[in-house]
């Protein structure tokens, strides 16, 4: 794709890139009034059945994906036209789904700025290793990394790490800021956790909140590690590195089922979103359906996204990613041709 062809992309979905206050306002109605009234009902029906509280706090996990979104586009100043009700509605979605403004707002700013570059991961993304970084690493870096990617850790332990460590803590070199923001989030999770216990137990408490986390927690995860993980996905190293190619080529669309795609904020329309931060959850469909060229970004469904979870190294050779399996035949080849002390050397760290 030219850079003329790339800047006309970019120019036609700026009509998208407008929030309108009433959507706004009616998301949050039909996204925030749900949840509480589903947690309501999550709590009235333990005294009937416990069986019947788990589909309810499974849906309440939805509408906490659903808030999530609504949190997500106000990082990116796009949720309303006001920066300071961007940052007050921010701040209270983030109080819901546990993740502080002002931190996760300068973290996803550079994901976004970085996505798919080689030389610049680290920072608002999912570790990826390539097959040569891979096979250089020691073994503790191989473990280390295989561990991460394995699914029990990804979105076992993953929502448990984000909501009680990751997001709880500032970064070295915040500023007062954004400190100040996650101070305030914490201290209202606590207050808004303590109040509950006392009104309704803590046990009846645990019994309905522990699950929304985690079956939250979990399908974020999954959303944001599927849409960048497919096996043709776009990475590069800096000097050629594409914001544009980043973004359509770098970023599926997940086709999912409407009342799917309605809990997720049509996130699956990534390569839009990546394309143009600014265009609103609500008409990212819109600007995929009315531009052709990101109509032919990869496109991956529930079924063939499961695919995804076999692909753990990036081989910058063939611009895929690989499975572990794959390249177990280049880990012996290393082996093998190792000097004889480096690799006595190697078992005795073992």
């Amino acid at each position: 794709m030219s850079k003329q062809k790339q800047a006309q992309l970019r120019k036609s979905v700026l009509p998208f890139a407008q929030s309108d206050t009433r959507a706004s306002v009616f998301q949050i109605i039909n996204t925030i009034i749900p949840f509480f009234l589903l947690w309501f009902l999550a709590y009235q029906s333990l005294a009937i059945s416990i069986w019947l509280t788990i589909p309810l706090t499974i849906l309440a996990a939805g509408f906490v994906v659903r808030t999530f979104i609504i949190f997500h586009d106000c990082t990116h100043m796009s949720f309303f036209k006001n920066k300071k009700a961007n940052r007050v509605v921010g701040t209270i979605t983030g109080i819901i789904t546990h993740f502080a403004f002002e931190k996760w707002k300068w973290s996803h700013s550079i994901h976004h700025a970085t996505s798919s570059n080689l030389d610049k991961r680290g920072t608002g993304d999912v570790w990826v290793m390539t097959v040569d970084e891979y096979v250089a690493a020691s073994f503790w870096g191989r473990l280390a990394y295989r561990l991460y990617r394995n699914p029990i850790v990804m979105f076992g332990l993953g929502p448990l790490y984000l909501f009680l460590i990751s997001n709880r803590f500032n970064r070295k070199g915040a500023k007062r800021k954004e400190r100040l923001n996650t101070y305030l989030i914490n201290v209202s999770i606590v207050v808004i956790y303590a109040l509950l216990m006392w009104a309704i137990g803590w046990q009846a408490f645990l019994i309905i909140q522990l699950p929304i986390l985690f079956i939250a927690g979990a399908a974020g995860i999954w959303l944001f590690y599927v849409q960048h993980q497919f096996e043709d996905s776009y990475f590069e190293n800096e000097e050629e590195w594409d914001y544009v190619k980043a973004a359509v080529d770098g970023s599926s669309y997940y086709k999912l089922p409407k009342i799917i795609e309605w809990l997720t904020g049509s996130i699956g329309y990534h390569h839009v979103h990546h394309l143009s931060p600014r265009v609103p959850n609500y008409n990212l469909e819109k600007a995929h359906e009315s531009t052709p060229p990101l109509q032919k970004a990869t496109t991956i469904t529930l079924l063939t996204s499961l695919q995804s979870i076999r692909f753990r190294l990036y081989d910058e050779a063939s611009k895929t990613f690989v499975s572990f399996k794959e390249i177990k035949e280049r880990l012996k080849e290393q082996k093998t041709n190792l000097p004889l002390t480096t690799r006595n050397t190697s078992v005795q760290e073992k």
